[in-house]
C-alpha cells in the first residue's frame, strides 16, 4: 500500500505550454476546440478538463467554461498541474462514518466529495481518505485506482456507500450489486423534481447508453443497457399559483446504470431540482418559487438527490444491515423552504 504523501516534497512539475494567442480567424471558436486545434499533445477532453478544473486563464482571468466563444487579440495561458501518482496516496479527510466492521466500511458521502480517483479529480476522493483511513486492510480487488469500491454515488450526490476492506467481502458484495432485484440488496434515493408526477407511483424501464452528441453524459438509448427506476411520490408542493412546481420522490434501482435516476426522471418529464446536466430545460421553473425556496434552491449548487437507504447481506454473518442517512442540511432546508412556501400558497403537504 503507498505511503501518504509528504505535502513538503513537490511532484515534478510538467514543462508547461508557451501562451496561445487568437487571431481574427479564430474568432468565434470554442474554446476548447481552438486550444485543441492550436496545442498538440493535449486532447478536446483533457482540455476541457483543464479548463473546468480553473486550469486555463486569459488577461489575469480564470476561465471556466469550455464552451465560451474565443475573441481576437486573446491570449490564453494553461497551468498544466503535477502528473497524477500511479497508486492513490492516503489523504487525512474526515469521514462520516456510518458502520465499520473487519469485512465493510458504511460511509455518508458528503456533496462534493468524488468516490475514486479519474481524471480532473486525481486526489482528495473517497479513496484517498479510506486509504489514510483503513490502511493495508482495504481490498486490492478493486485495483490501485479503486480499492474496496463495489458501487458509486455522483460527485454531488450525497447519501450511503459501503466499501469492502476484504477480497471475499469486496466479492460478496459486488455479488449483491449484480443480482439487484434478485438479491438482499437495496438502494433508496430521495429526490426533489421539478413538476408533480399525475400517479403516485410508477416504473421507468428505459435502456440507458452515452449521449450521441456529448461523452459526459447518458440518454435513454434502444440500444443502451437495462435500467429500471421504481418511484413514489412523497410529497408536492405548490408555488405562489396555487399549482403544483416540485415534488418530493422515493426512489429504489433494480439496475445501477450512471446517472440512472437522473436521466430516468428527465425522461419522465420530471428532471431533479439543480441538476446542471439533465435539468437544463426547467431552469425557468425556479421563478414559480417562493423566495425563501429559490434562495434554499440557488445556495444548493447542486442536485436534489440523496441516497437515504442502503441494505447489504453482511458478507460474513448473513445478517441483513440496513442503514438509513436523513438529508443533509442543504436538502433540509429545501425542504422546509418549500413546505413552508406550499403552506403559504393554501395547500398542507401531504
Amino acid at each position: 500500500m503507498a505511503k501518504a504523501h509528504d505535502p513538503e516534497t513537490p511532484l515534478d512539475v510538467p514543462p508547461q505550454p508557451p501562451p496561445v494567442a487568437a487571431g481574427a480567424e479564430d474568432a468565434g471558436e470554442r474554446l476548447d476546440r481552438f486550444l485543441a486545434r492550436r496545442l498538440s499533445g493535449l486532447s478536446r477532453s483533457r482540455l476541457k478538463q483543464l479548463i473546468e478544473t480553473g486550469r486555463v486563464s486569459e488577461g489575469g482571468a480564470t476561465l471556466s467554461d469550455p464552451s465560451q466563444k474565443v475573441k481576437a487579440g486573446q491570449v490564453f495561458h494553461l497551468d498544466l498541474p503535477p502528473p497524477a501518482p500511479a497508486t492513490p496516496e492516503g489523504q487525512a479527510i474526515a469521514l462520516a462514518i456510518v458502520y465499520e466492521d473487519a469485512d465493510l466500511i458504511v460511509i455518508d458521502k458528503p456533496a462534493g466529495m468524488v468516490v475514486h480517483p479519474a481524471p480532473g479529480n486525481p486526489d482528495s476522493t473517497l479513496v484517498n481518505a479510506l486509504i489514510a483511513h483503513c490502511g493495508a486492510s482495504l481490498s486490492g480487488i478493486g485495483g490501485v485506482k479503486r480499492p474496496g469500491i463495489v458501487h458509486r454515488l455522483d460527485k454531488d450526490t450525497t447519501g450511503l456507500l459501503v466499501v469492502a476492506k476484504t477480497d471475499h467481502a469486496h466479492r460478496a458484495l459486488s455479488r449483491q450489486f449484480a443480482e439487484k432485484a434478485e438479491g438482499p440488496l437495496k438502494r433508496g434515493y430521495l429526490a426533489f423534481v421539478w413538476g408533480a408526477p399525475s400517479r403516485p407511483k410508477g416504473i421507468i424501464d428505459a435502456s440507458l447508453g452515452r449521449h450521441p452528441h456529448a461523452r459526459d453524459k447518458q440518454a435513454v438509448r434502444e440500444n443502451g443497457r437495462s435500467a429500471v427506476t421504481h418511484w413514489q411520490a412523497l410529497d408536492r408542493f405548490d408555488g405562489a399559483d396555487r399549482k403544483a412546481v416540485t415534488a418530493l420522490l422515493a426512489c429504489t434501482l433494480e439496475t445501477g446504470r450512471t446517472h440512472q435516476i437522473r436521466v430516468h426522471l428527465a425522461h419522465i418529464g420530471h428532471p431533479i431540482l439543480g441538476d446542471r446536466v439533465y435539468s437544463t430545460g426547467f431552469r425557468t421553473k425556479a421563478s414559480r418559487l417562493g423566495p425563501n425556496a429559490r434562495a434554499a434552491l440557488e445556495a444548493l449548487g447542486r442536485q436534489a438527490l440523496h441516497a437515504y437507504l442502503l441494505s447489504v447481506e453482511h458478507p460474513e454473518t448473513g445478517e441483513i444491515l440496513e442503514f438509513r442517512s436523513e438529508l443533509p442540511g442543504d436538502l433540509r432546508r429545501l425542504l422546509d423552504a418549500l413546505h413552508m412556501e406550499s403552506h403559504e400558497a393554501g395547500r398542507e403537504p401531504r
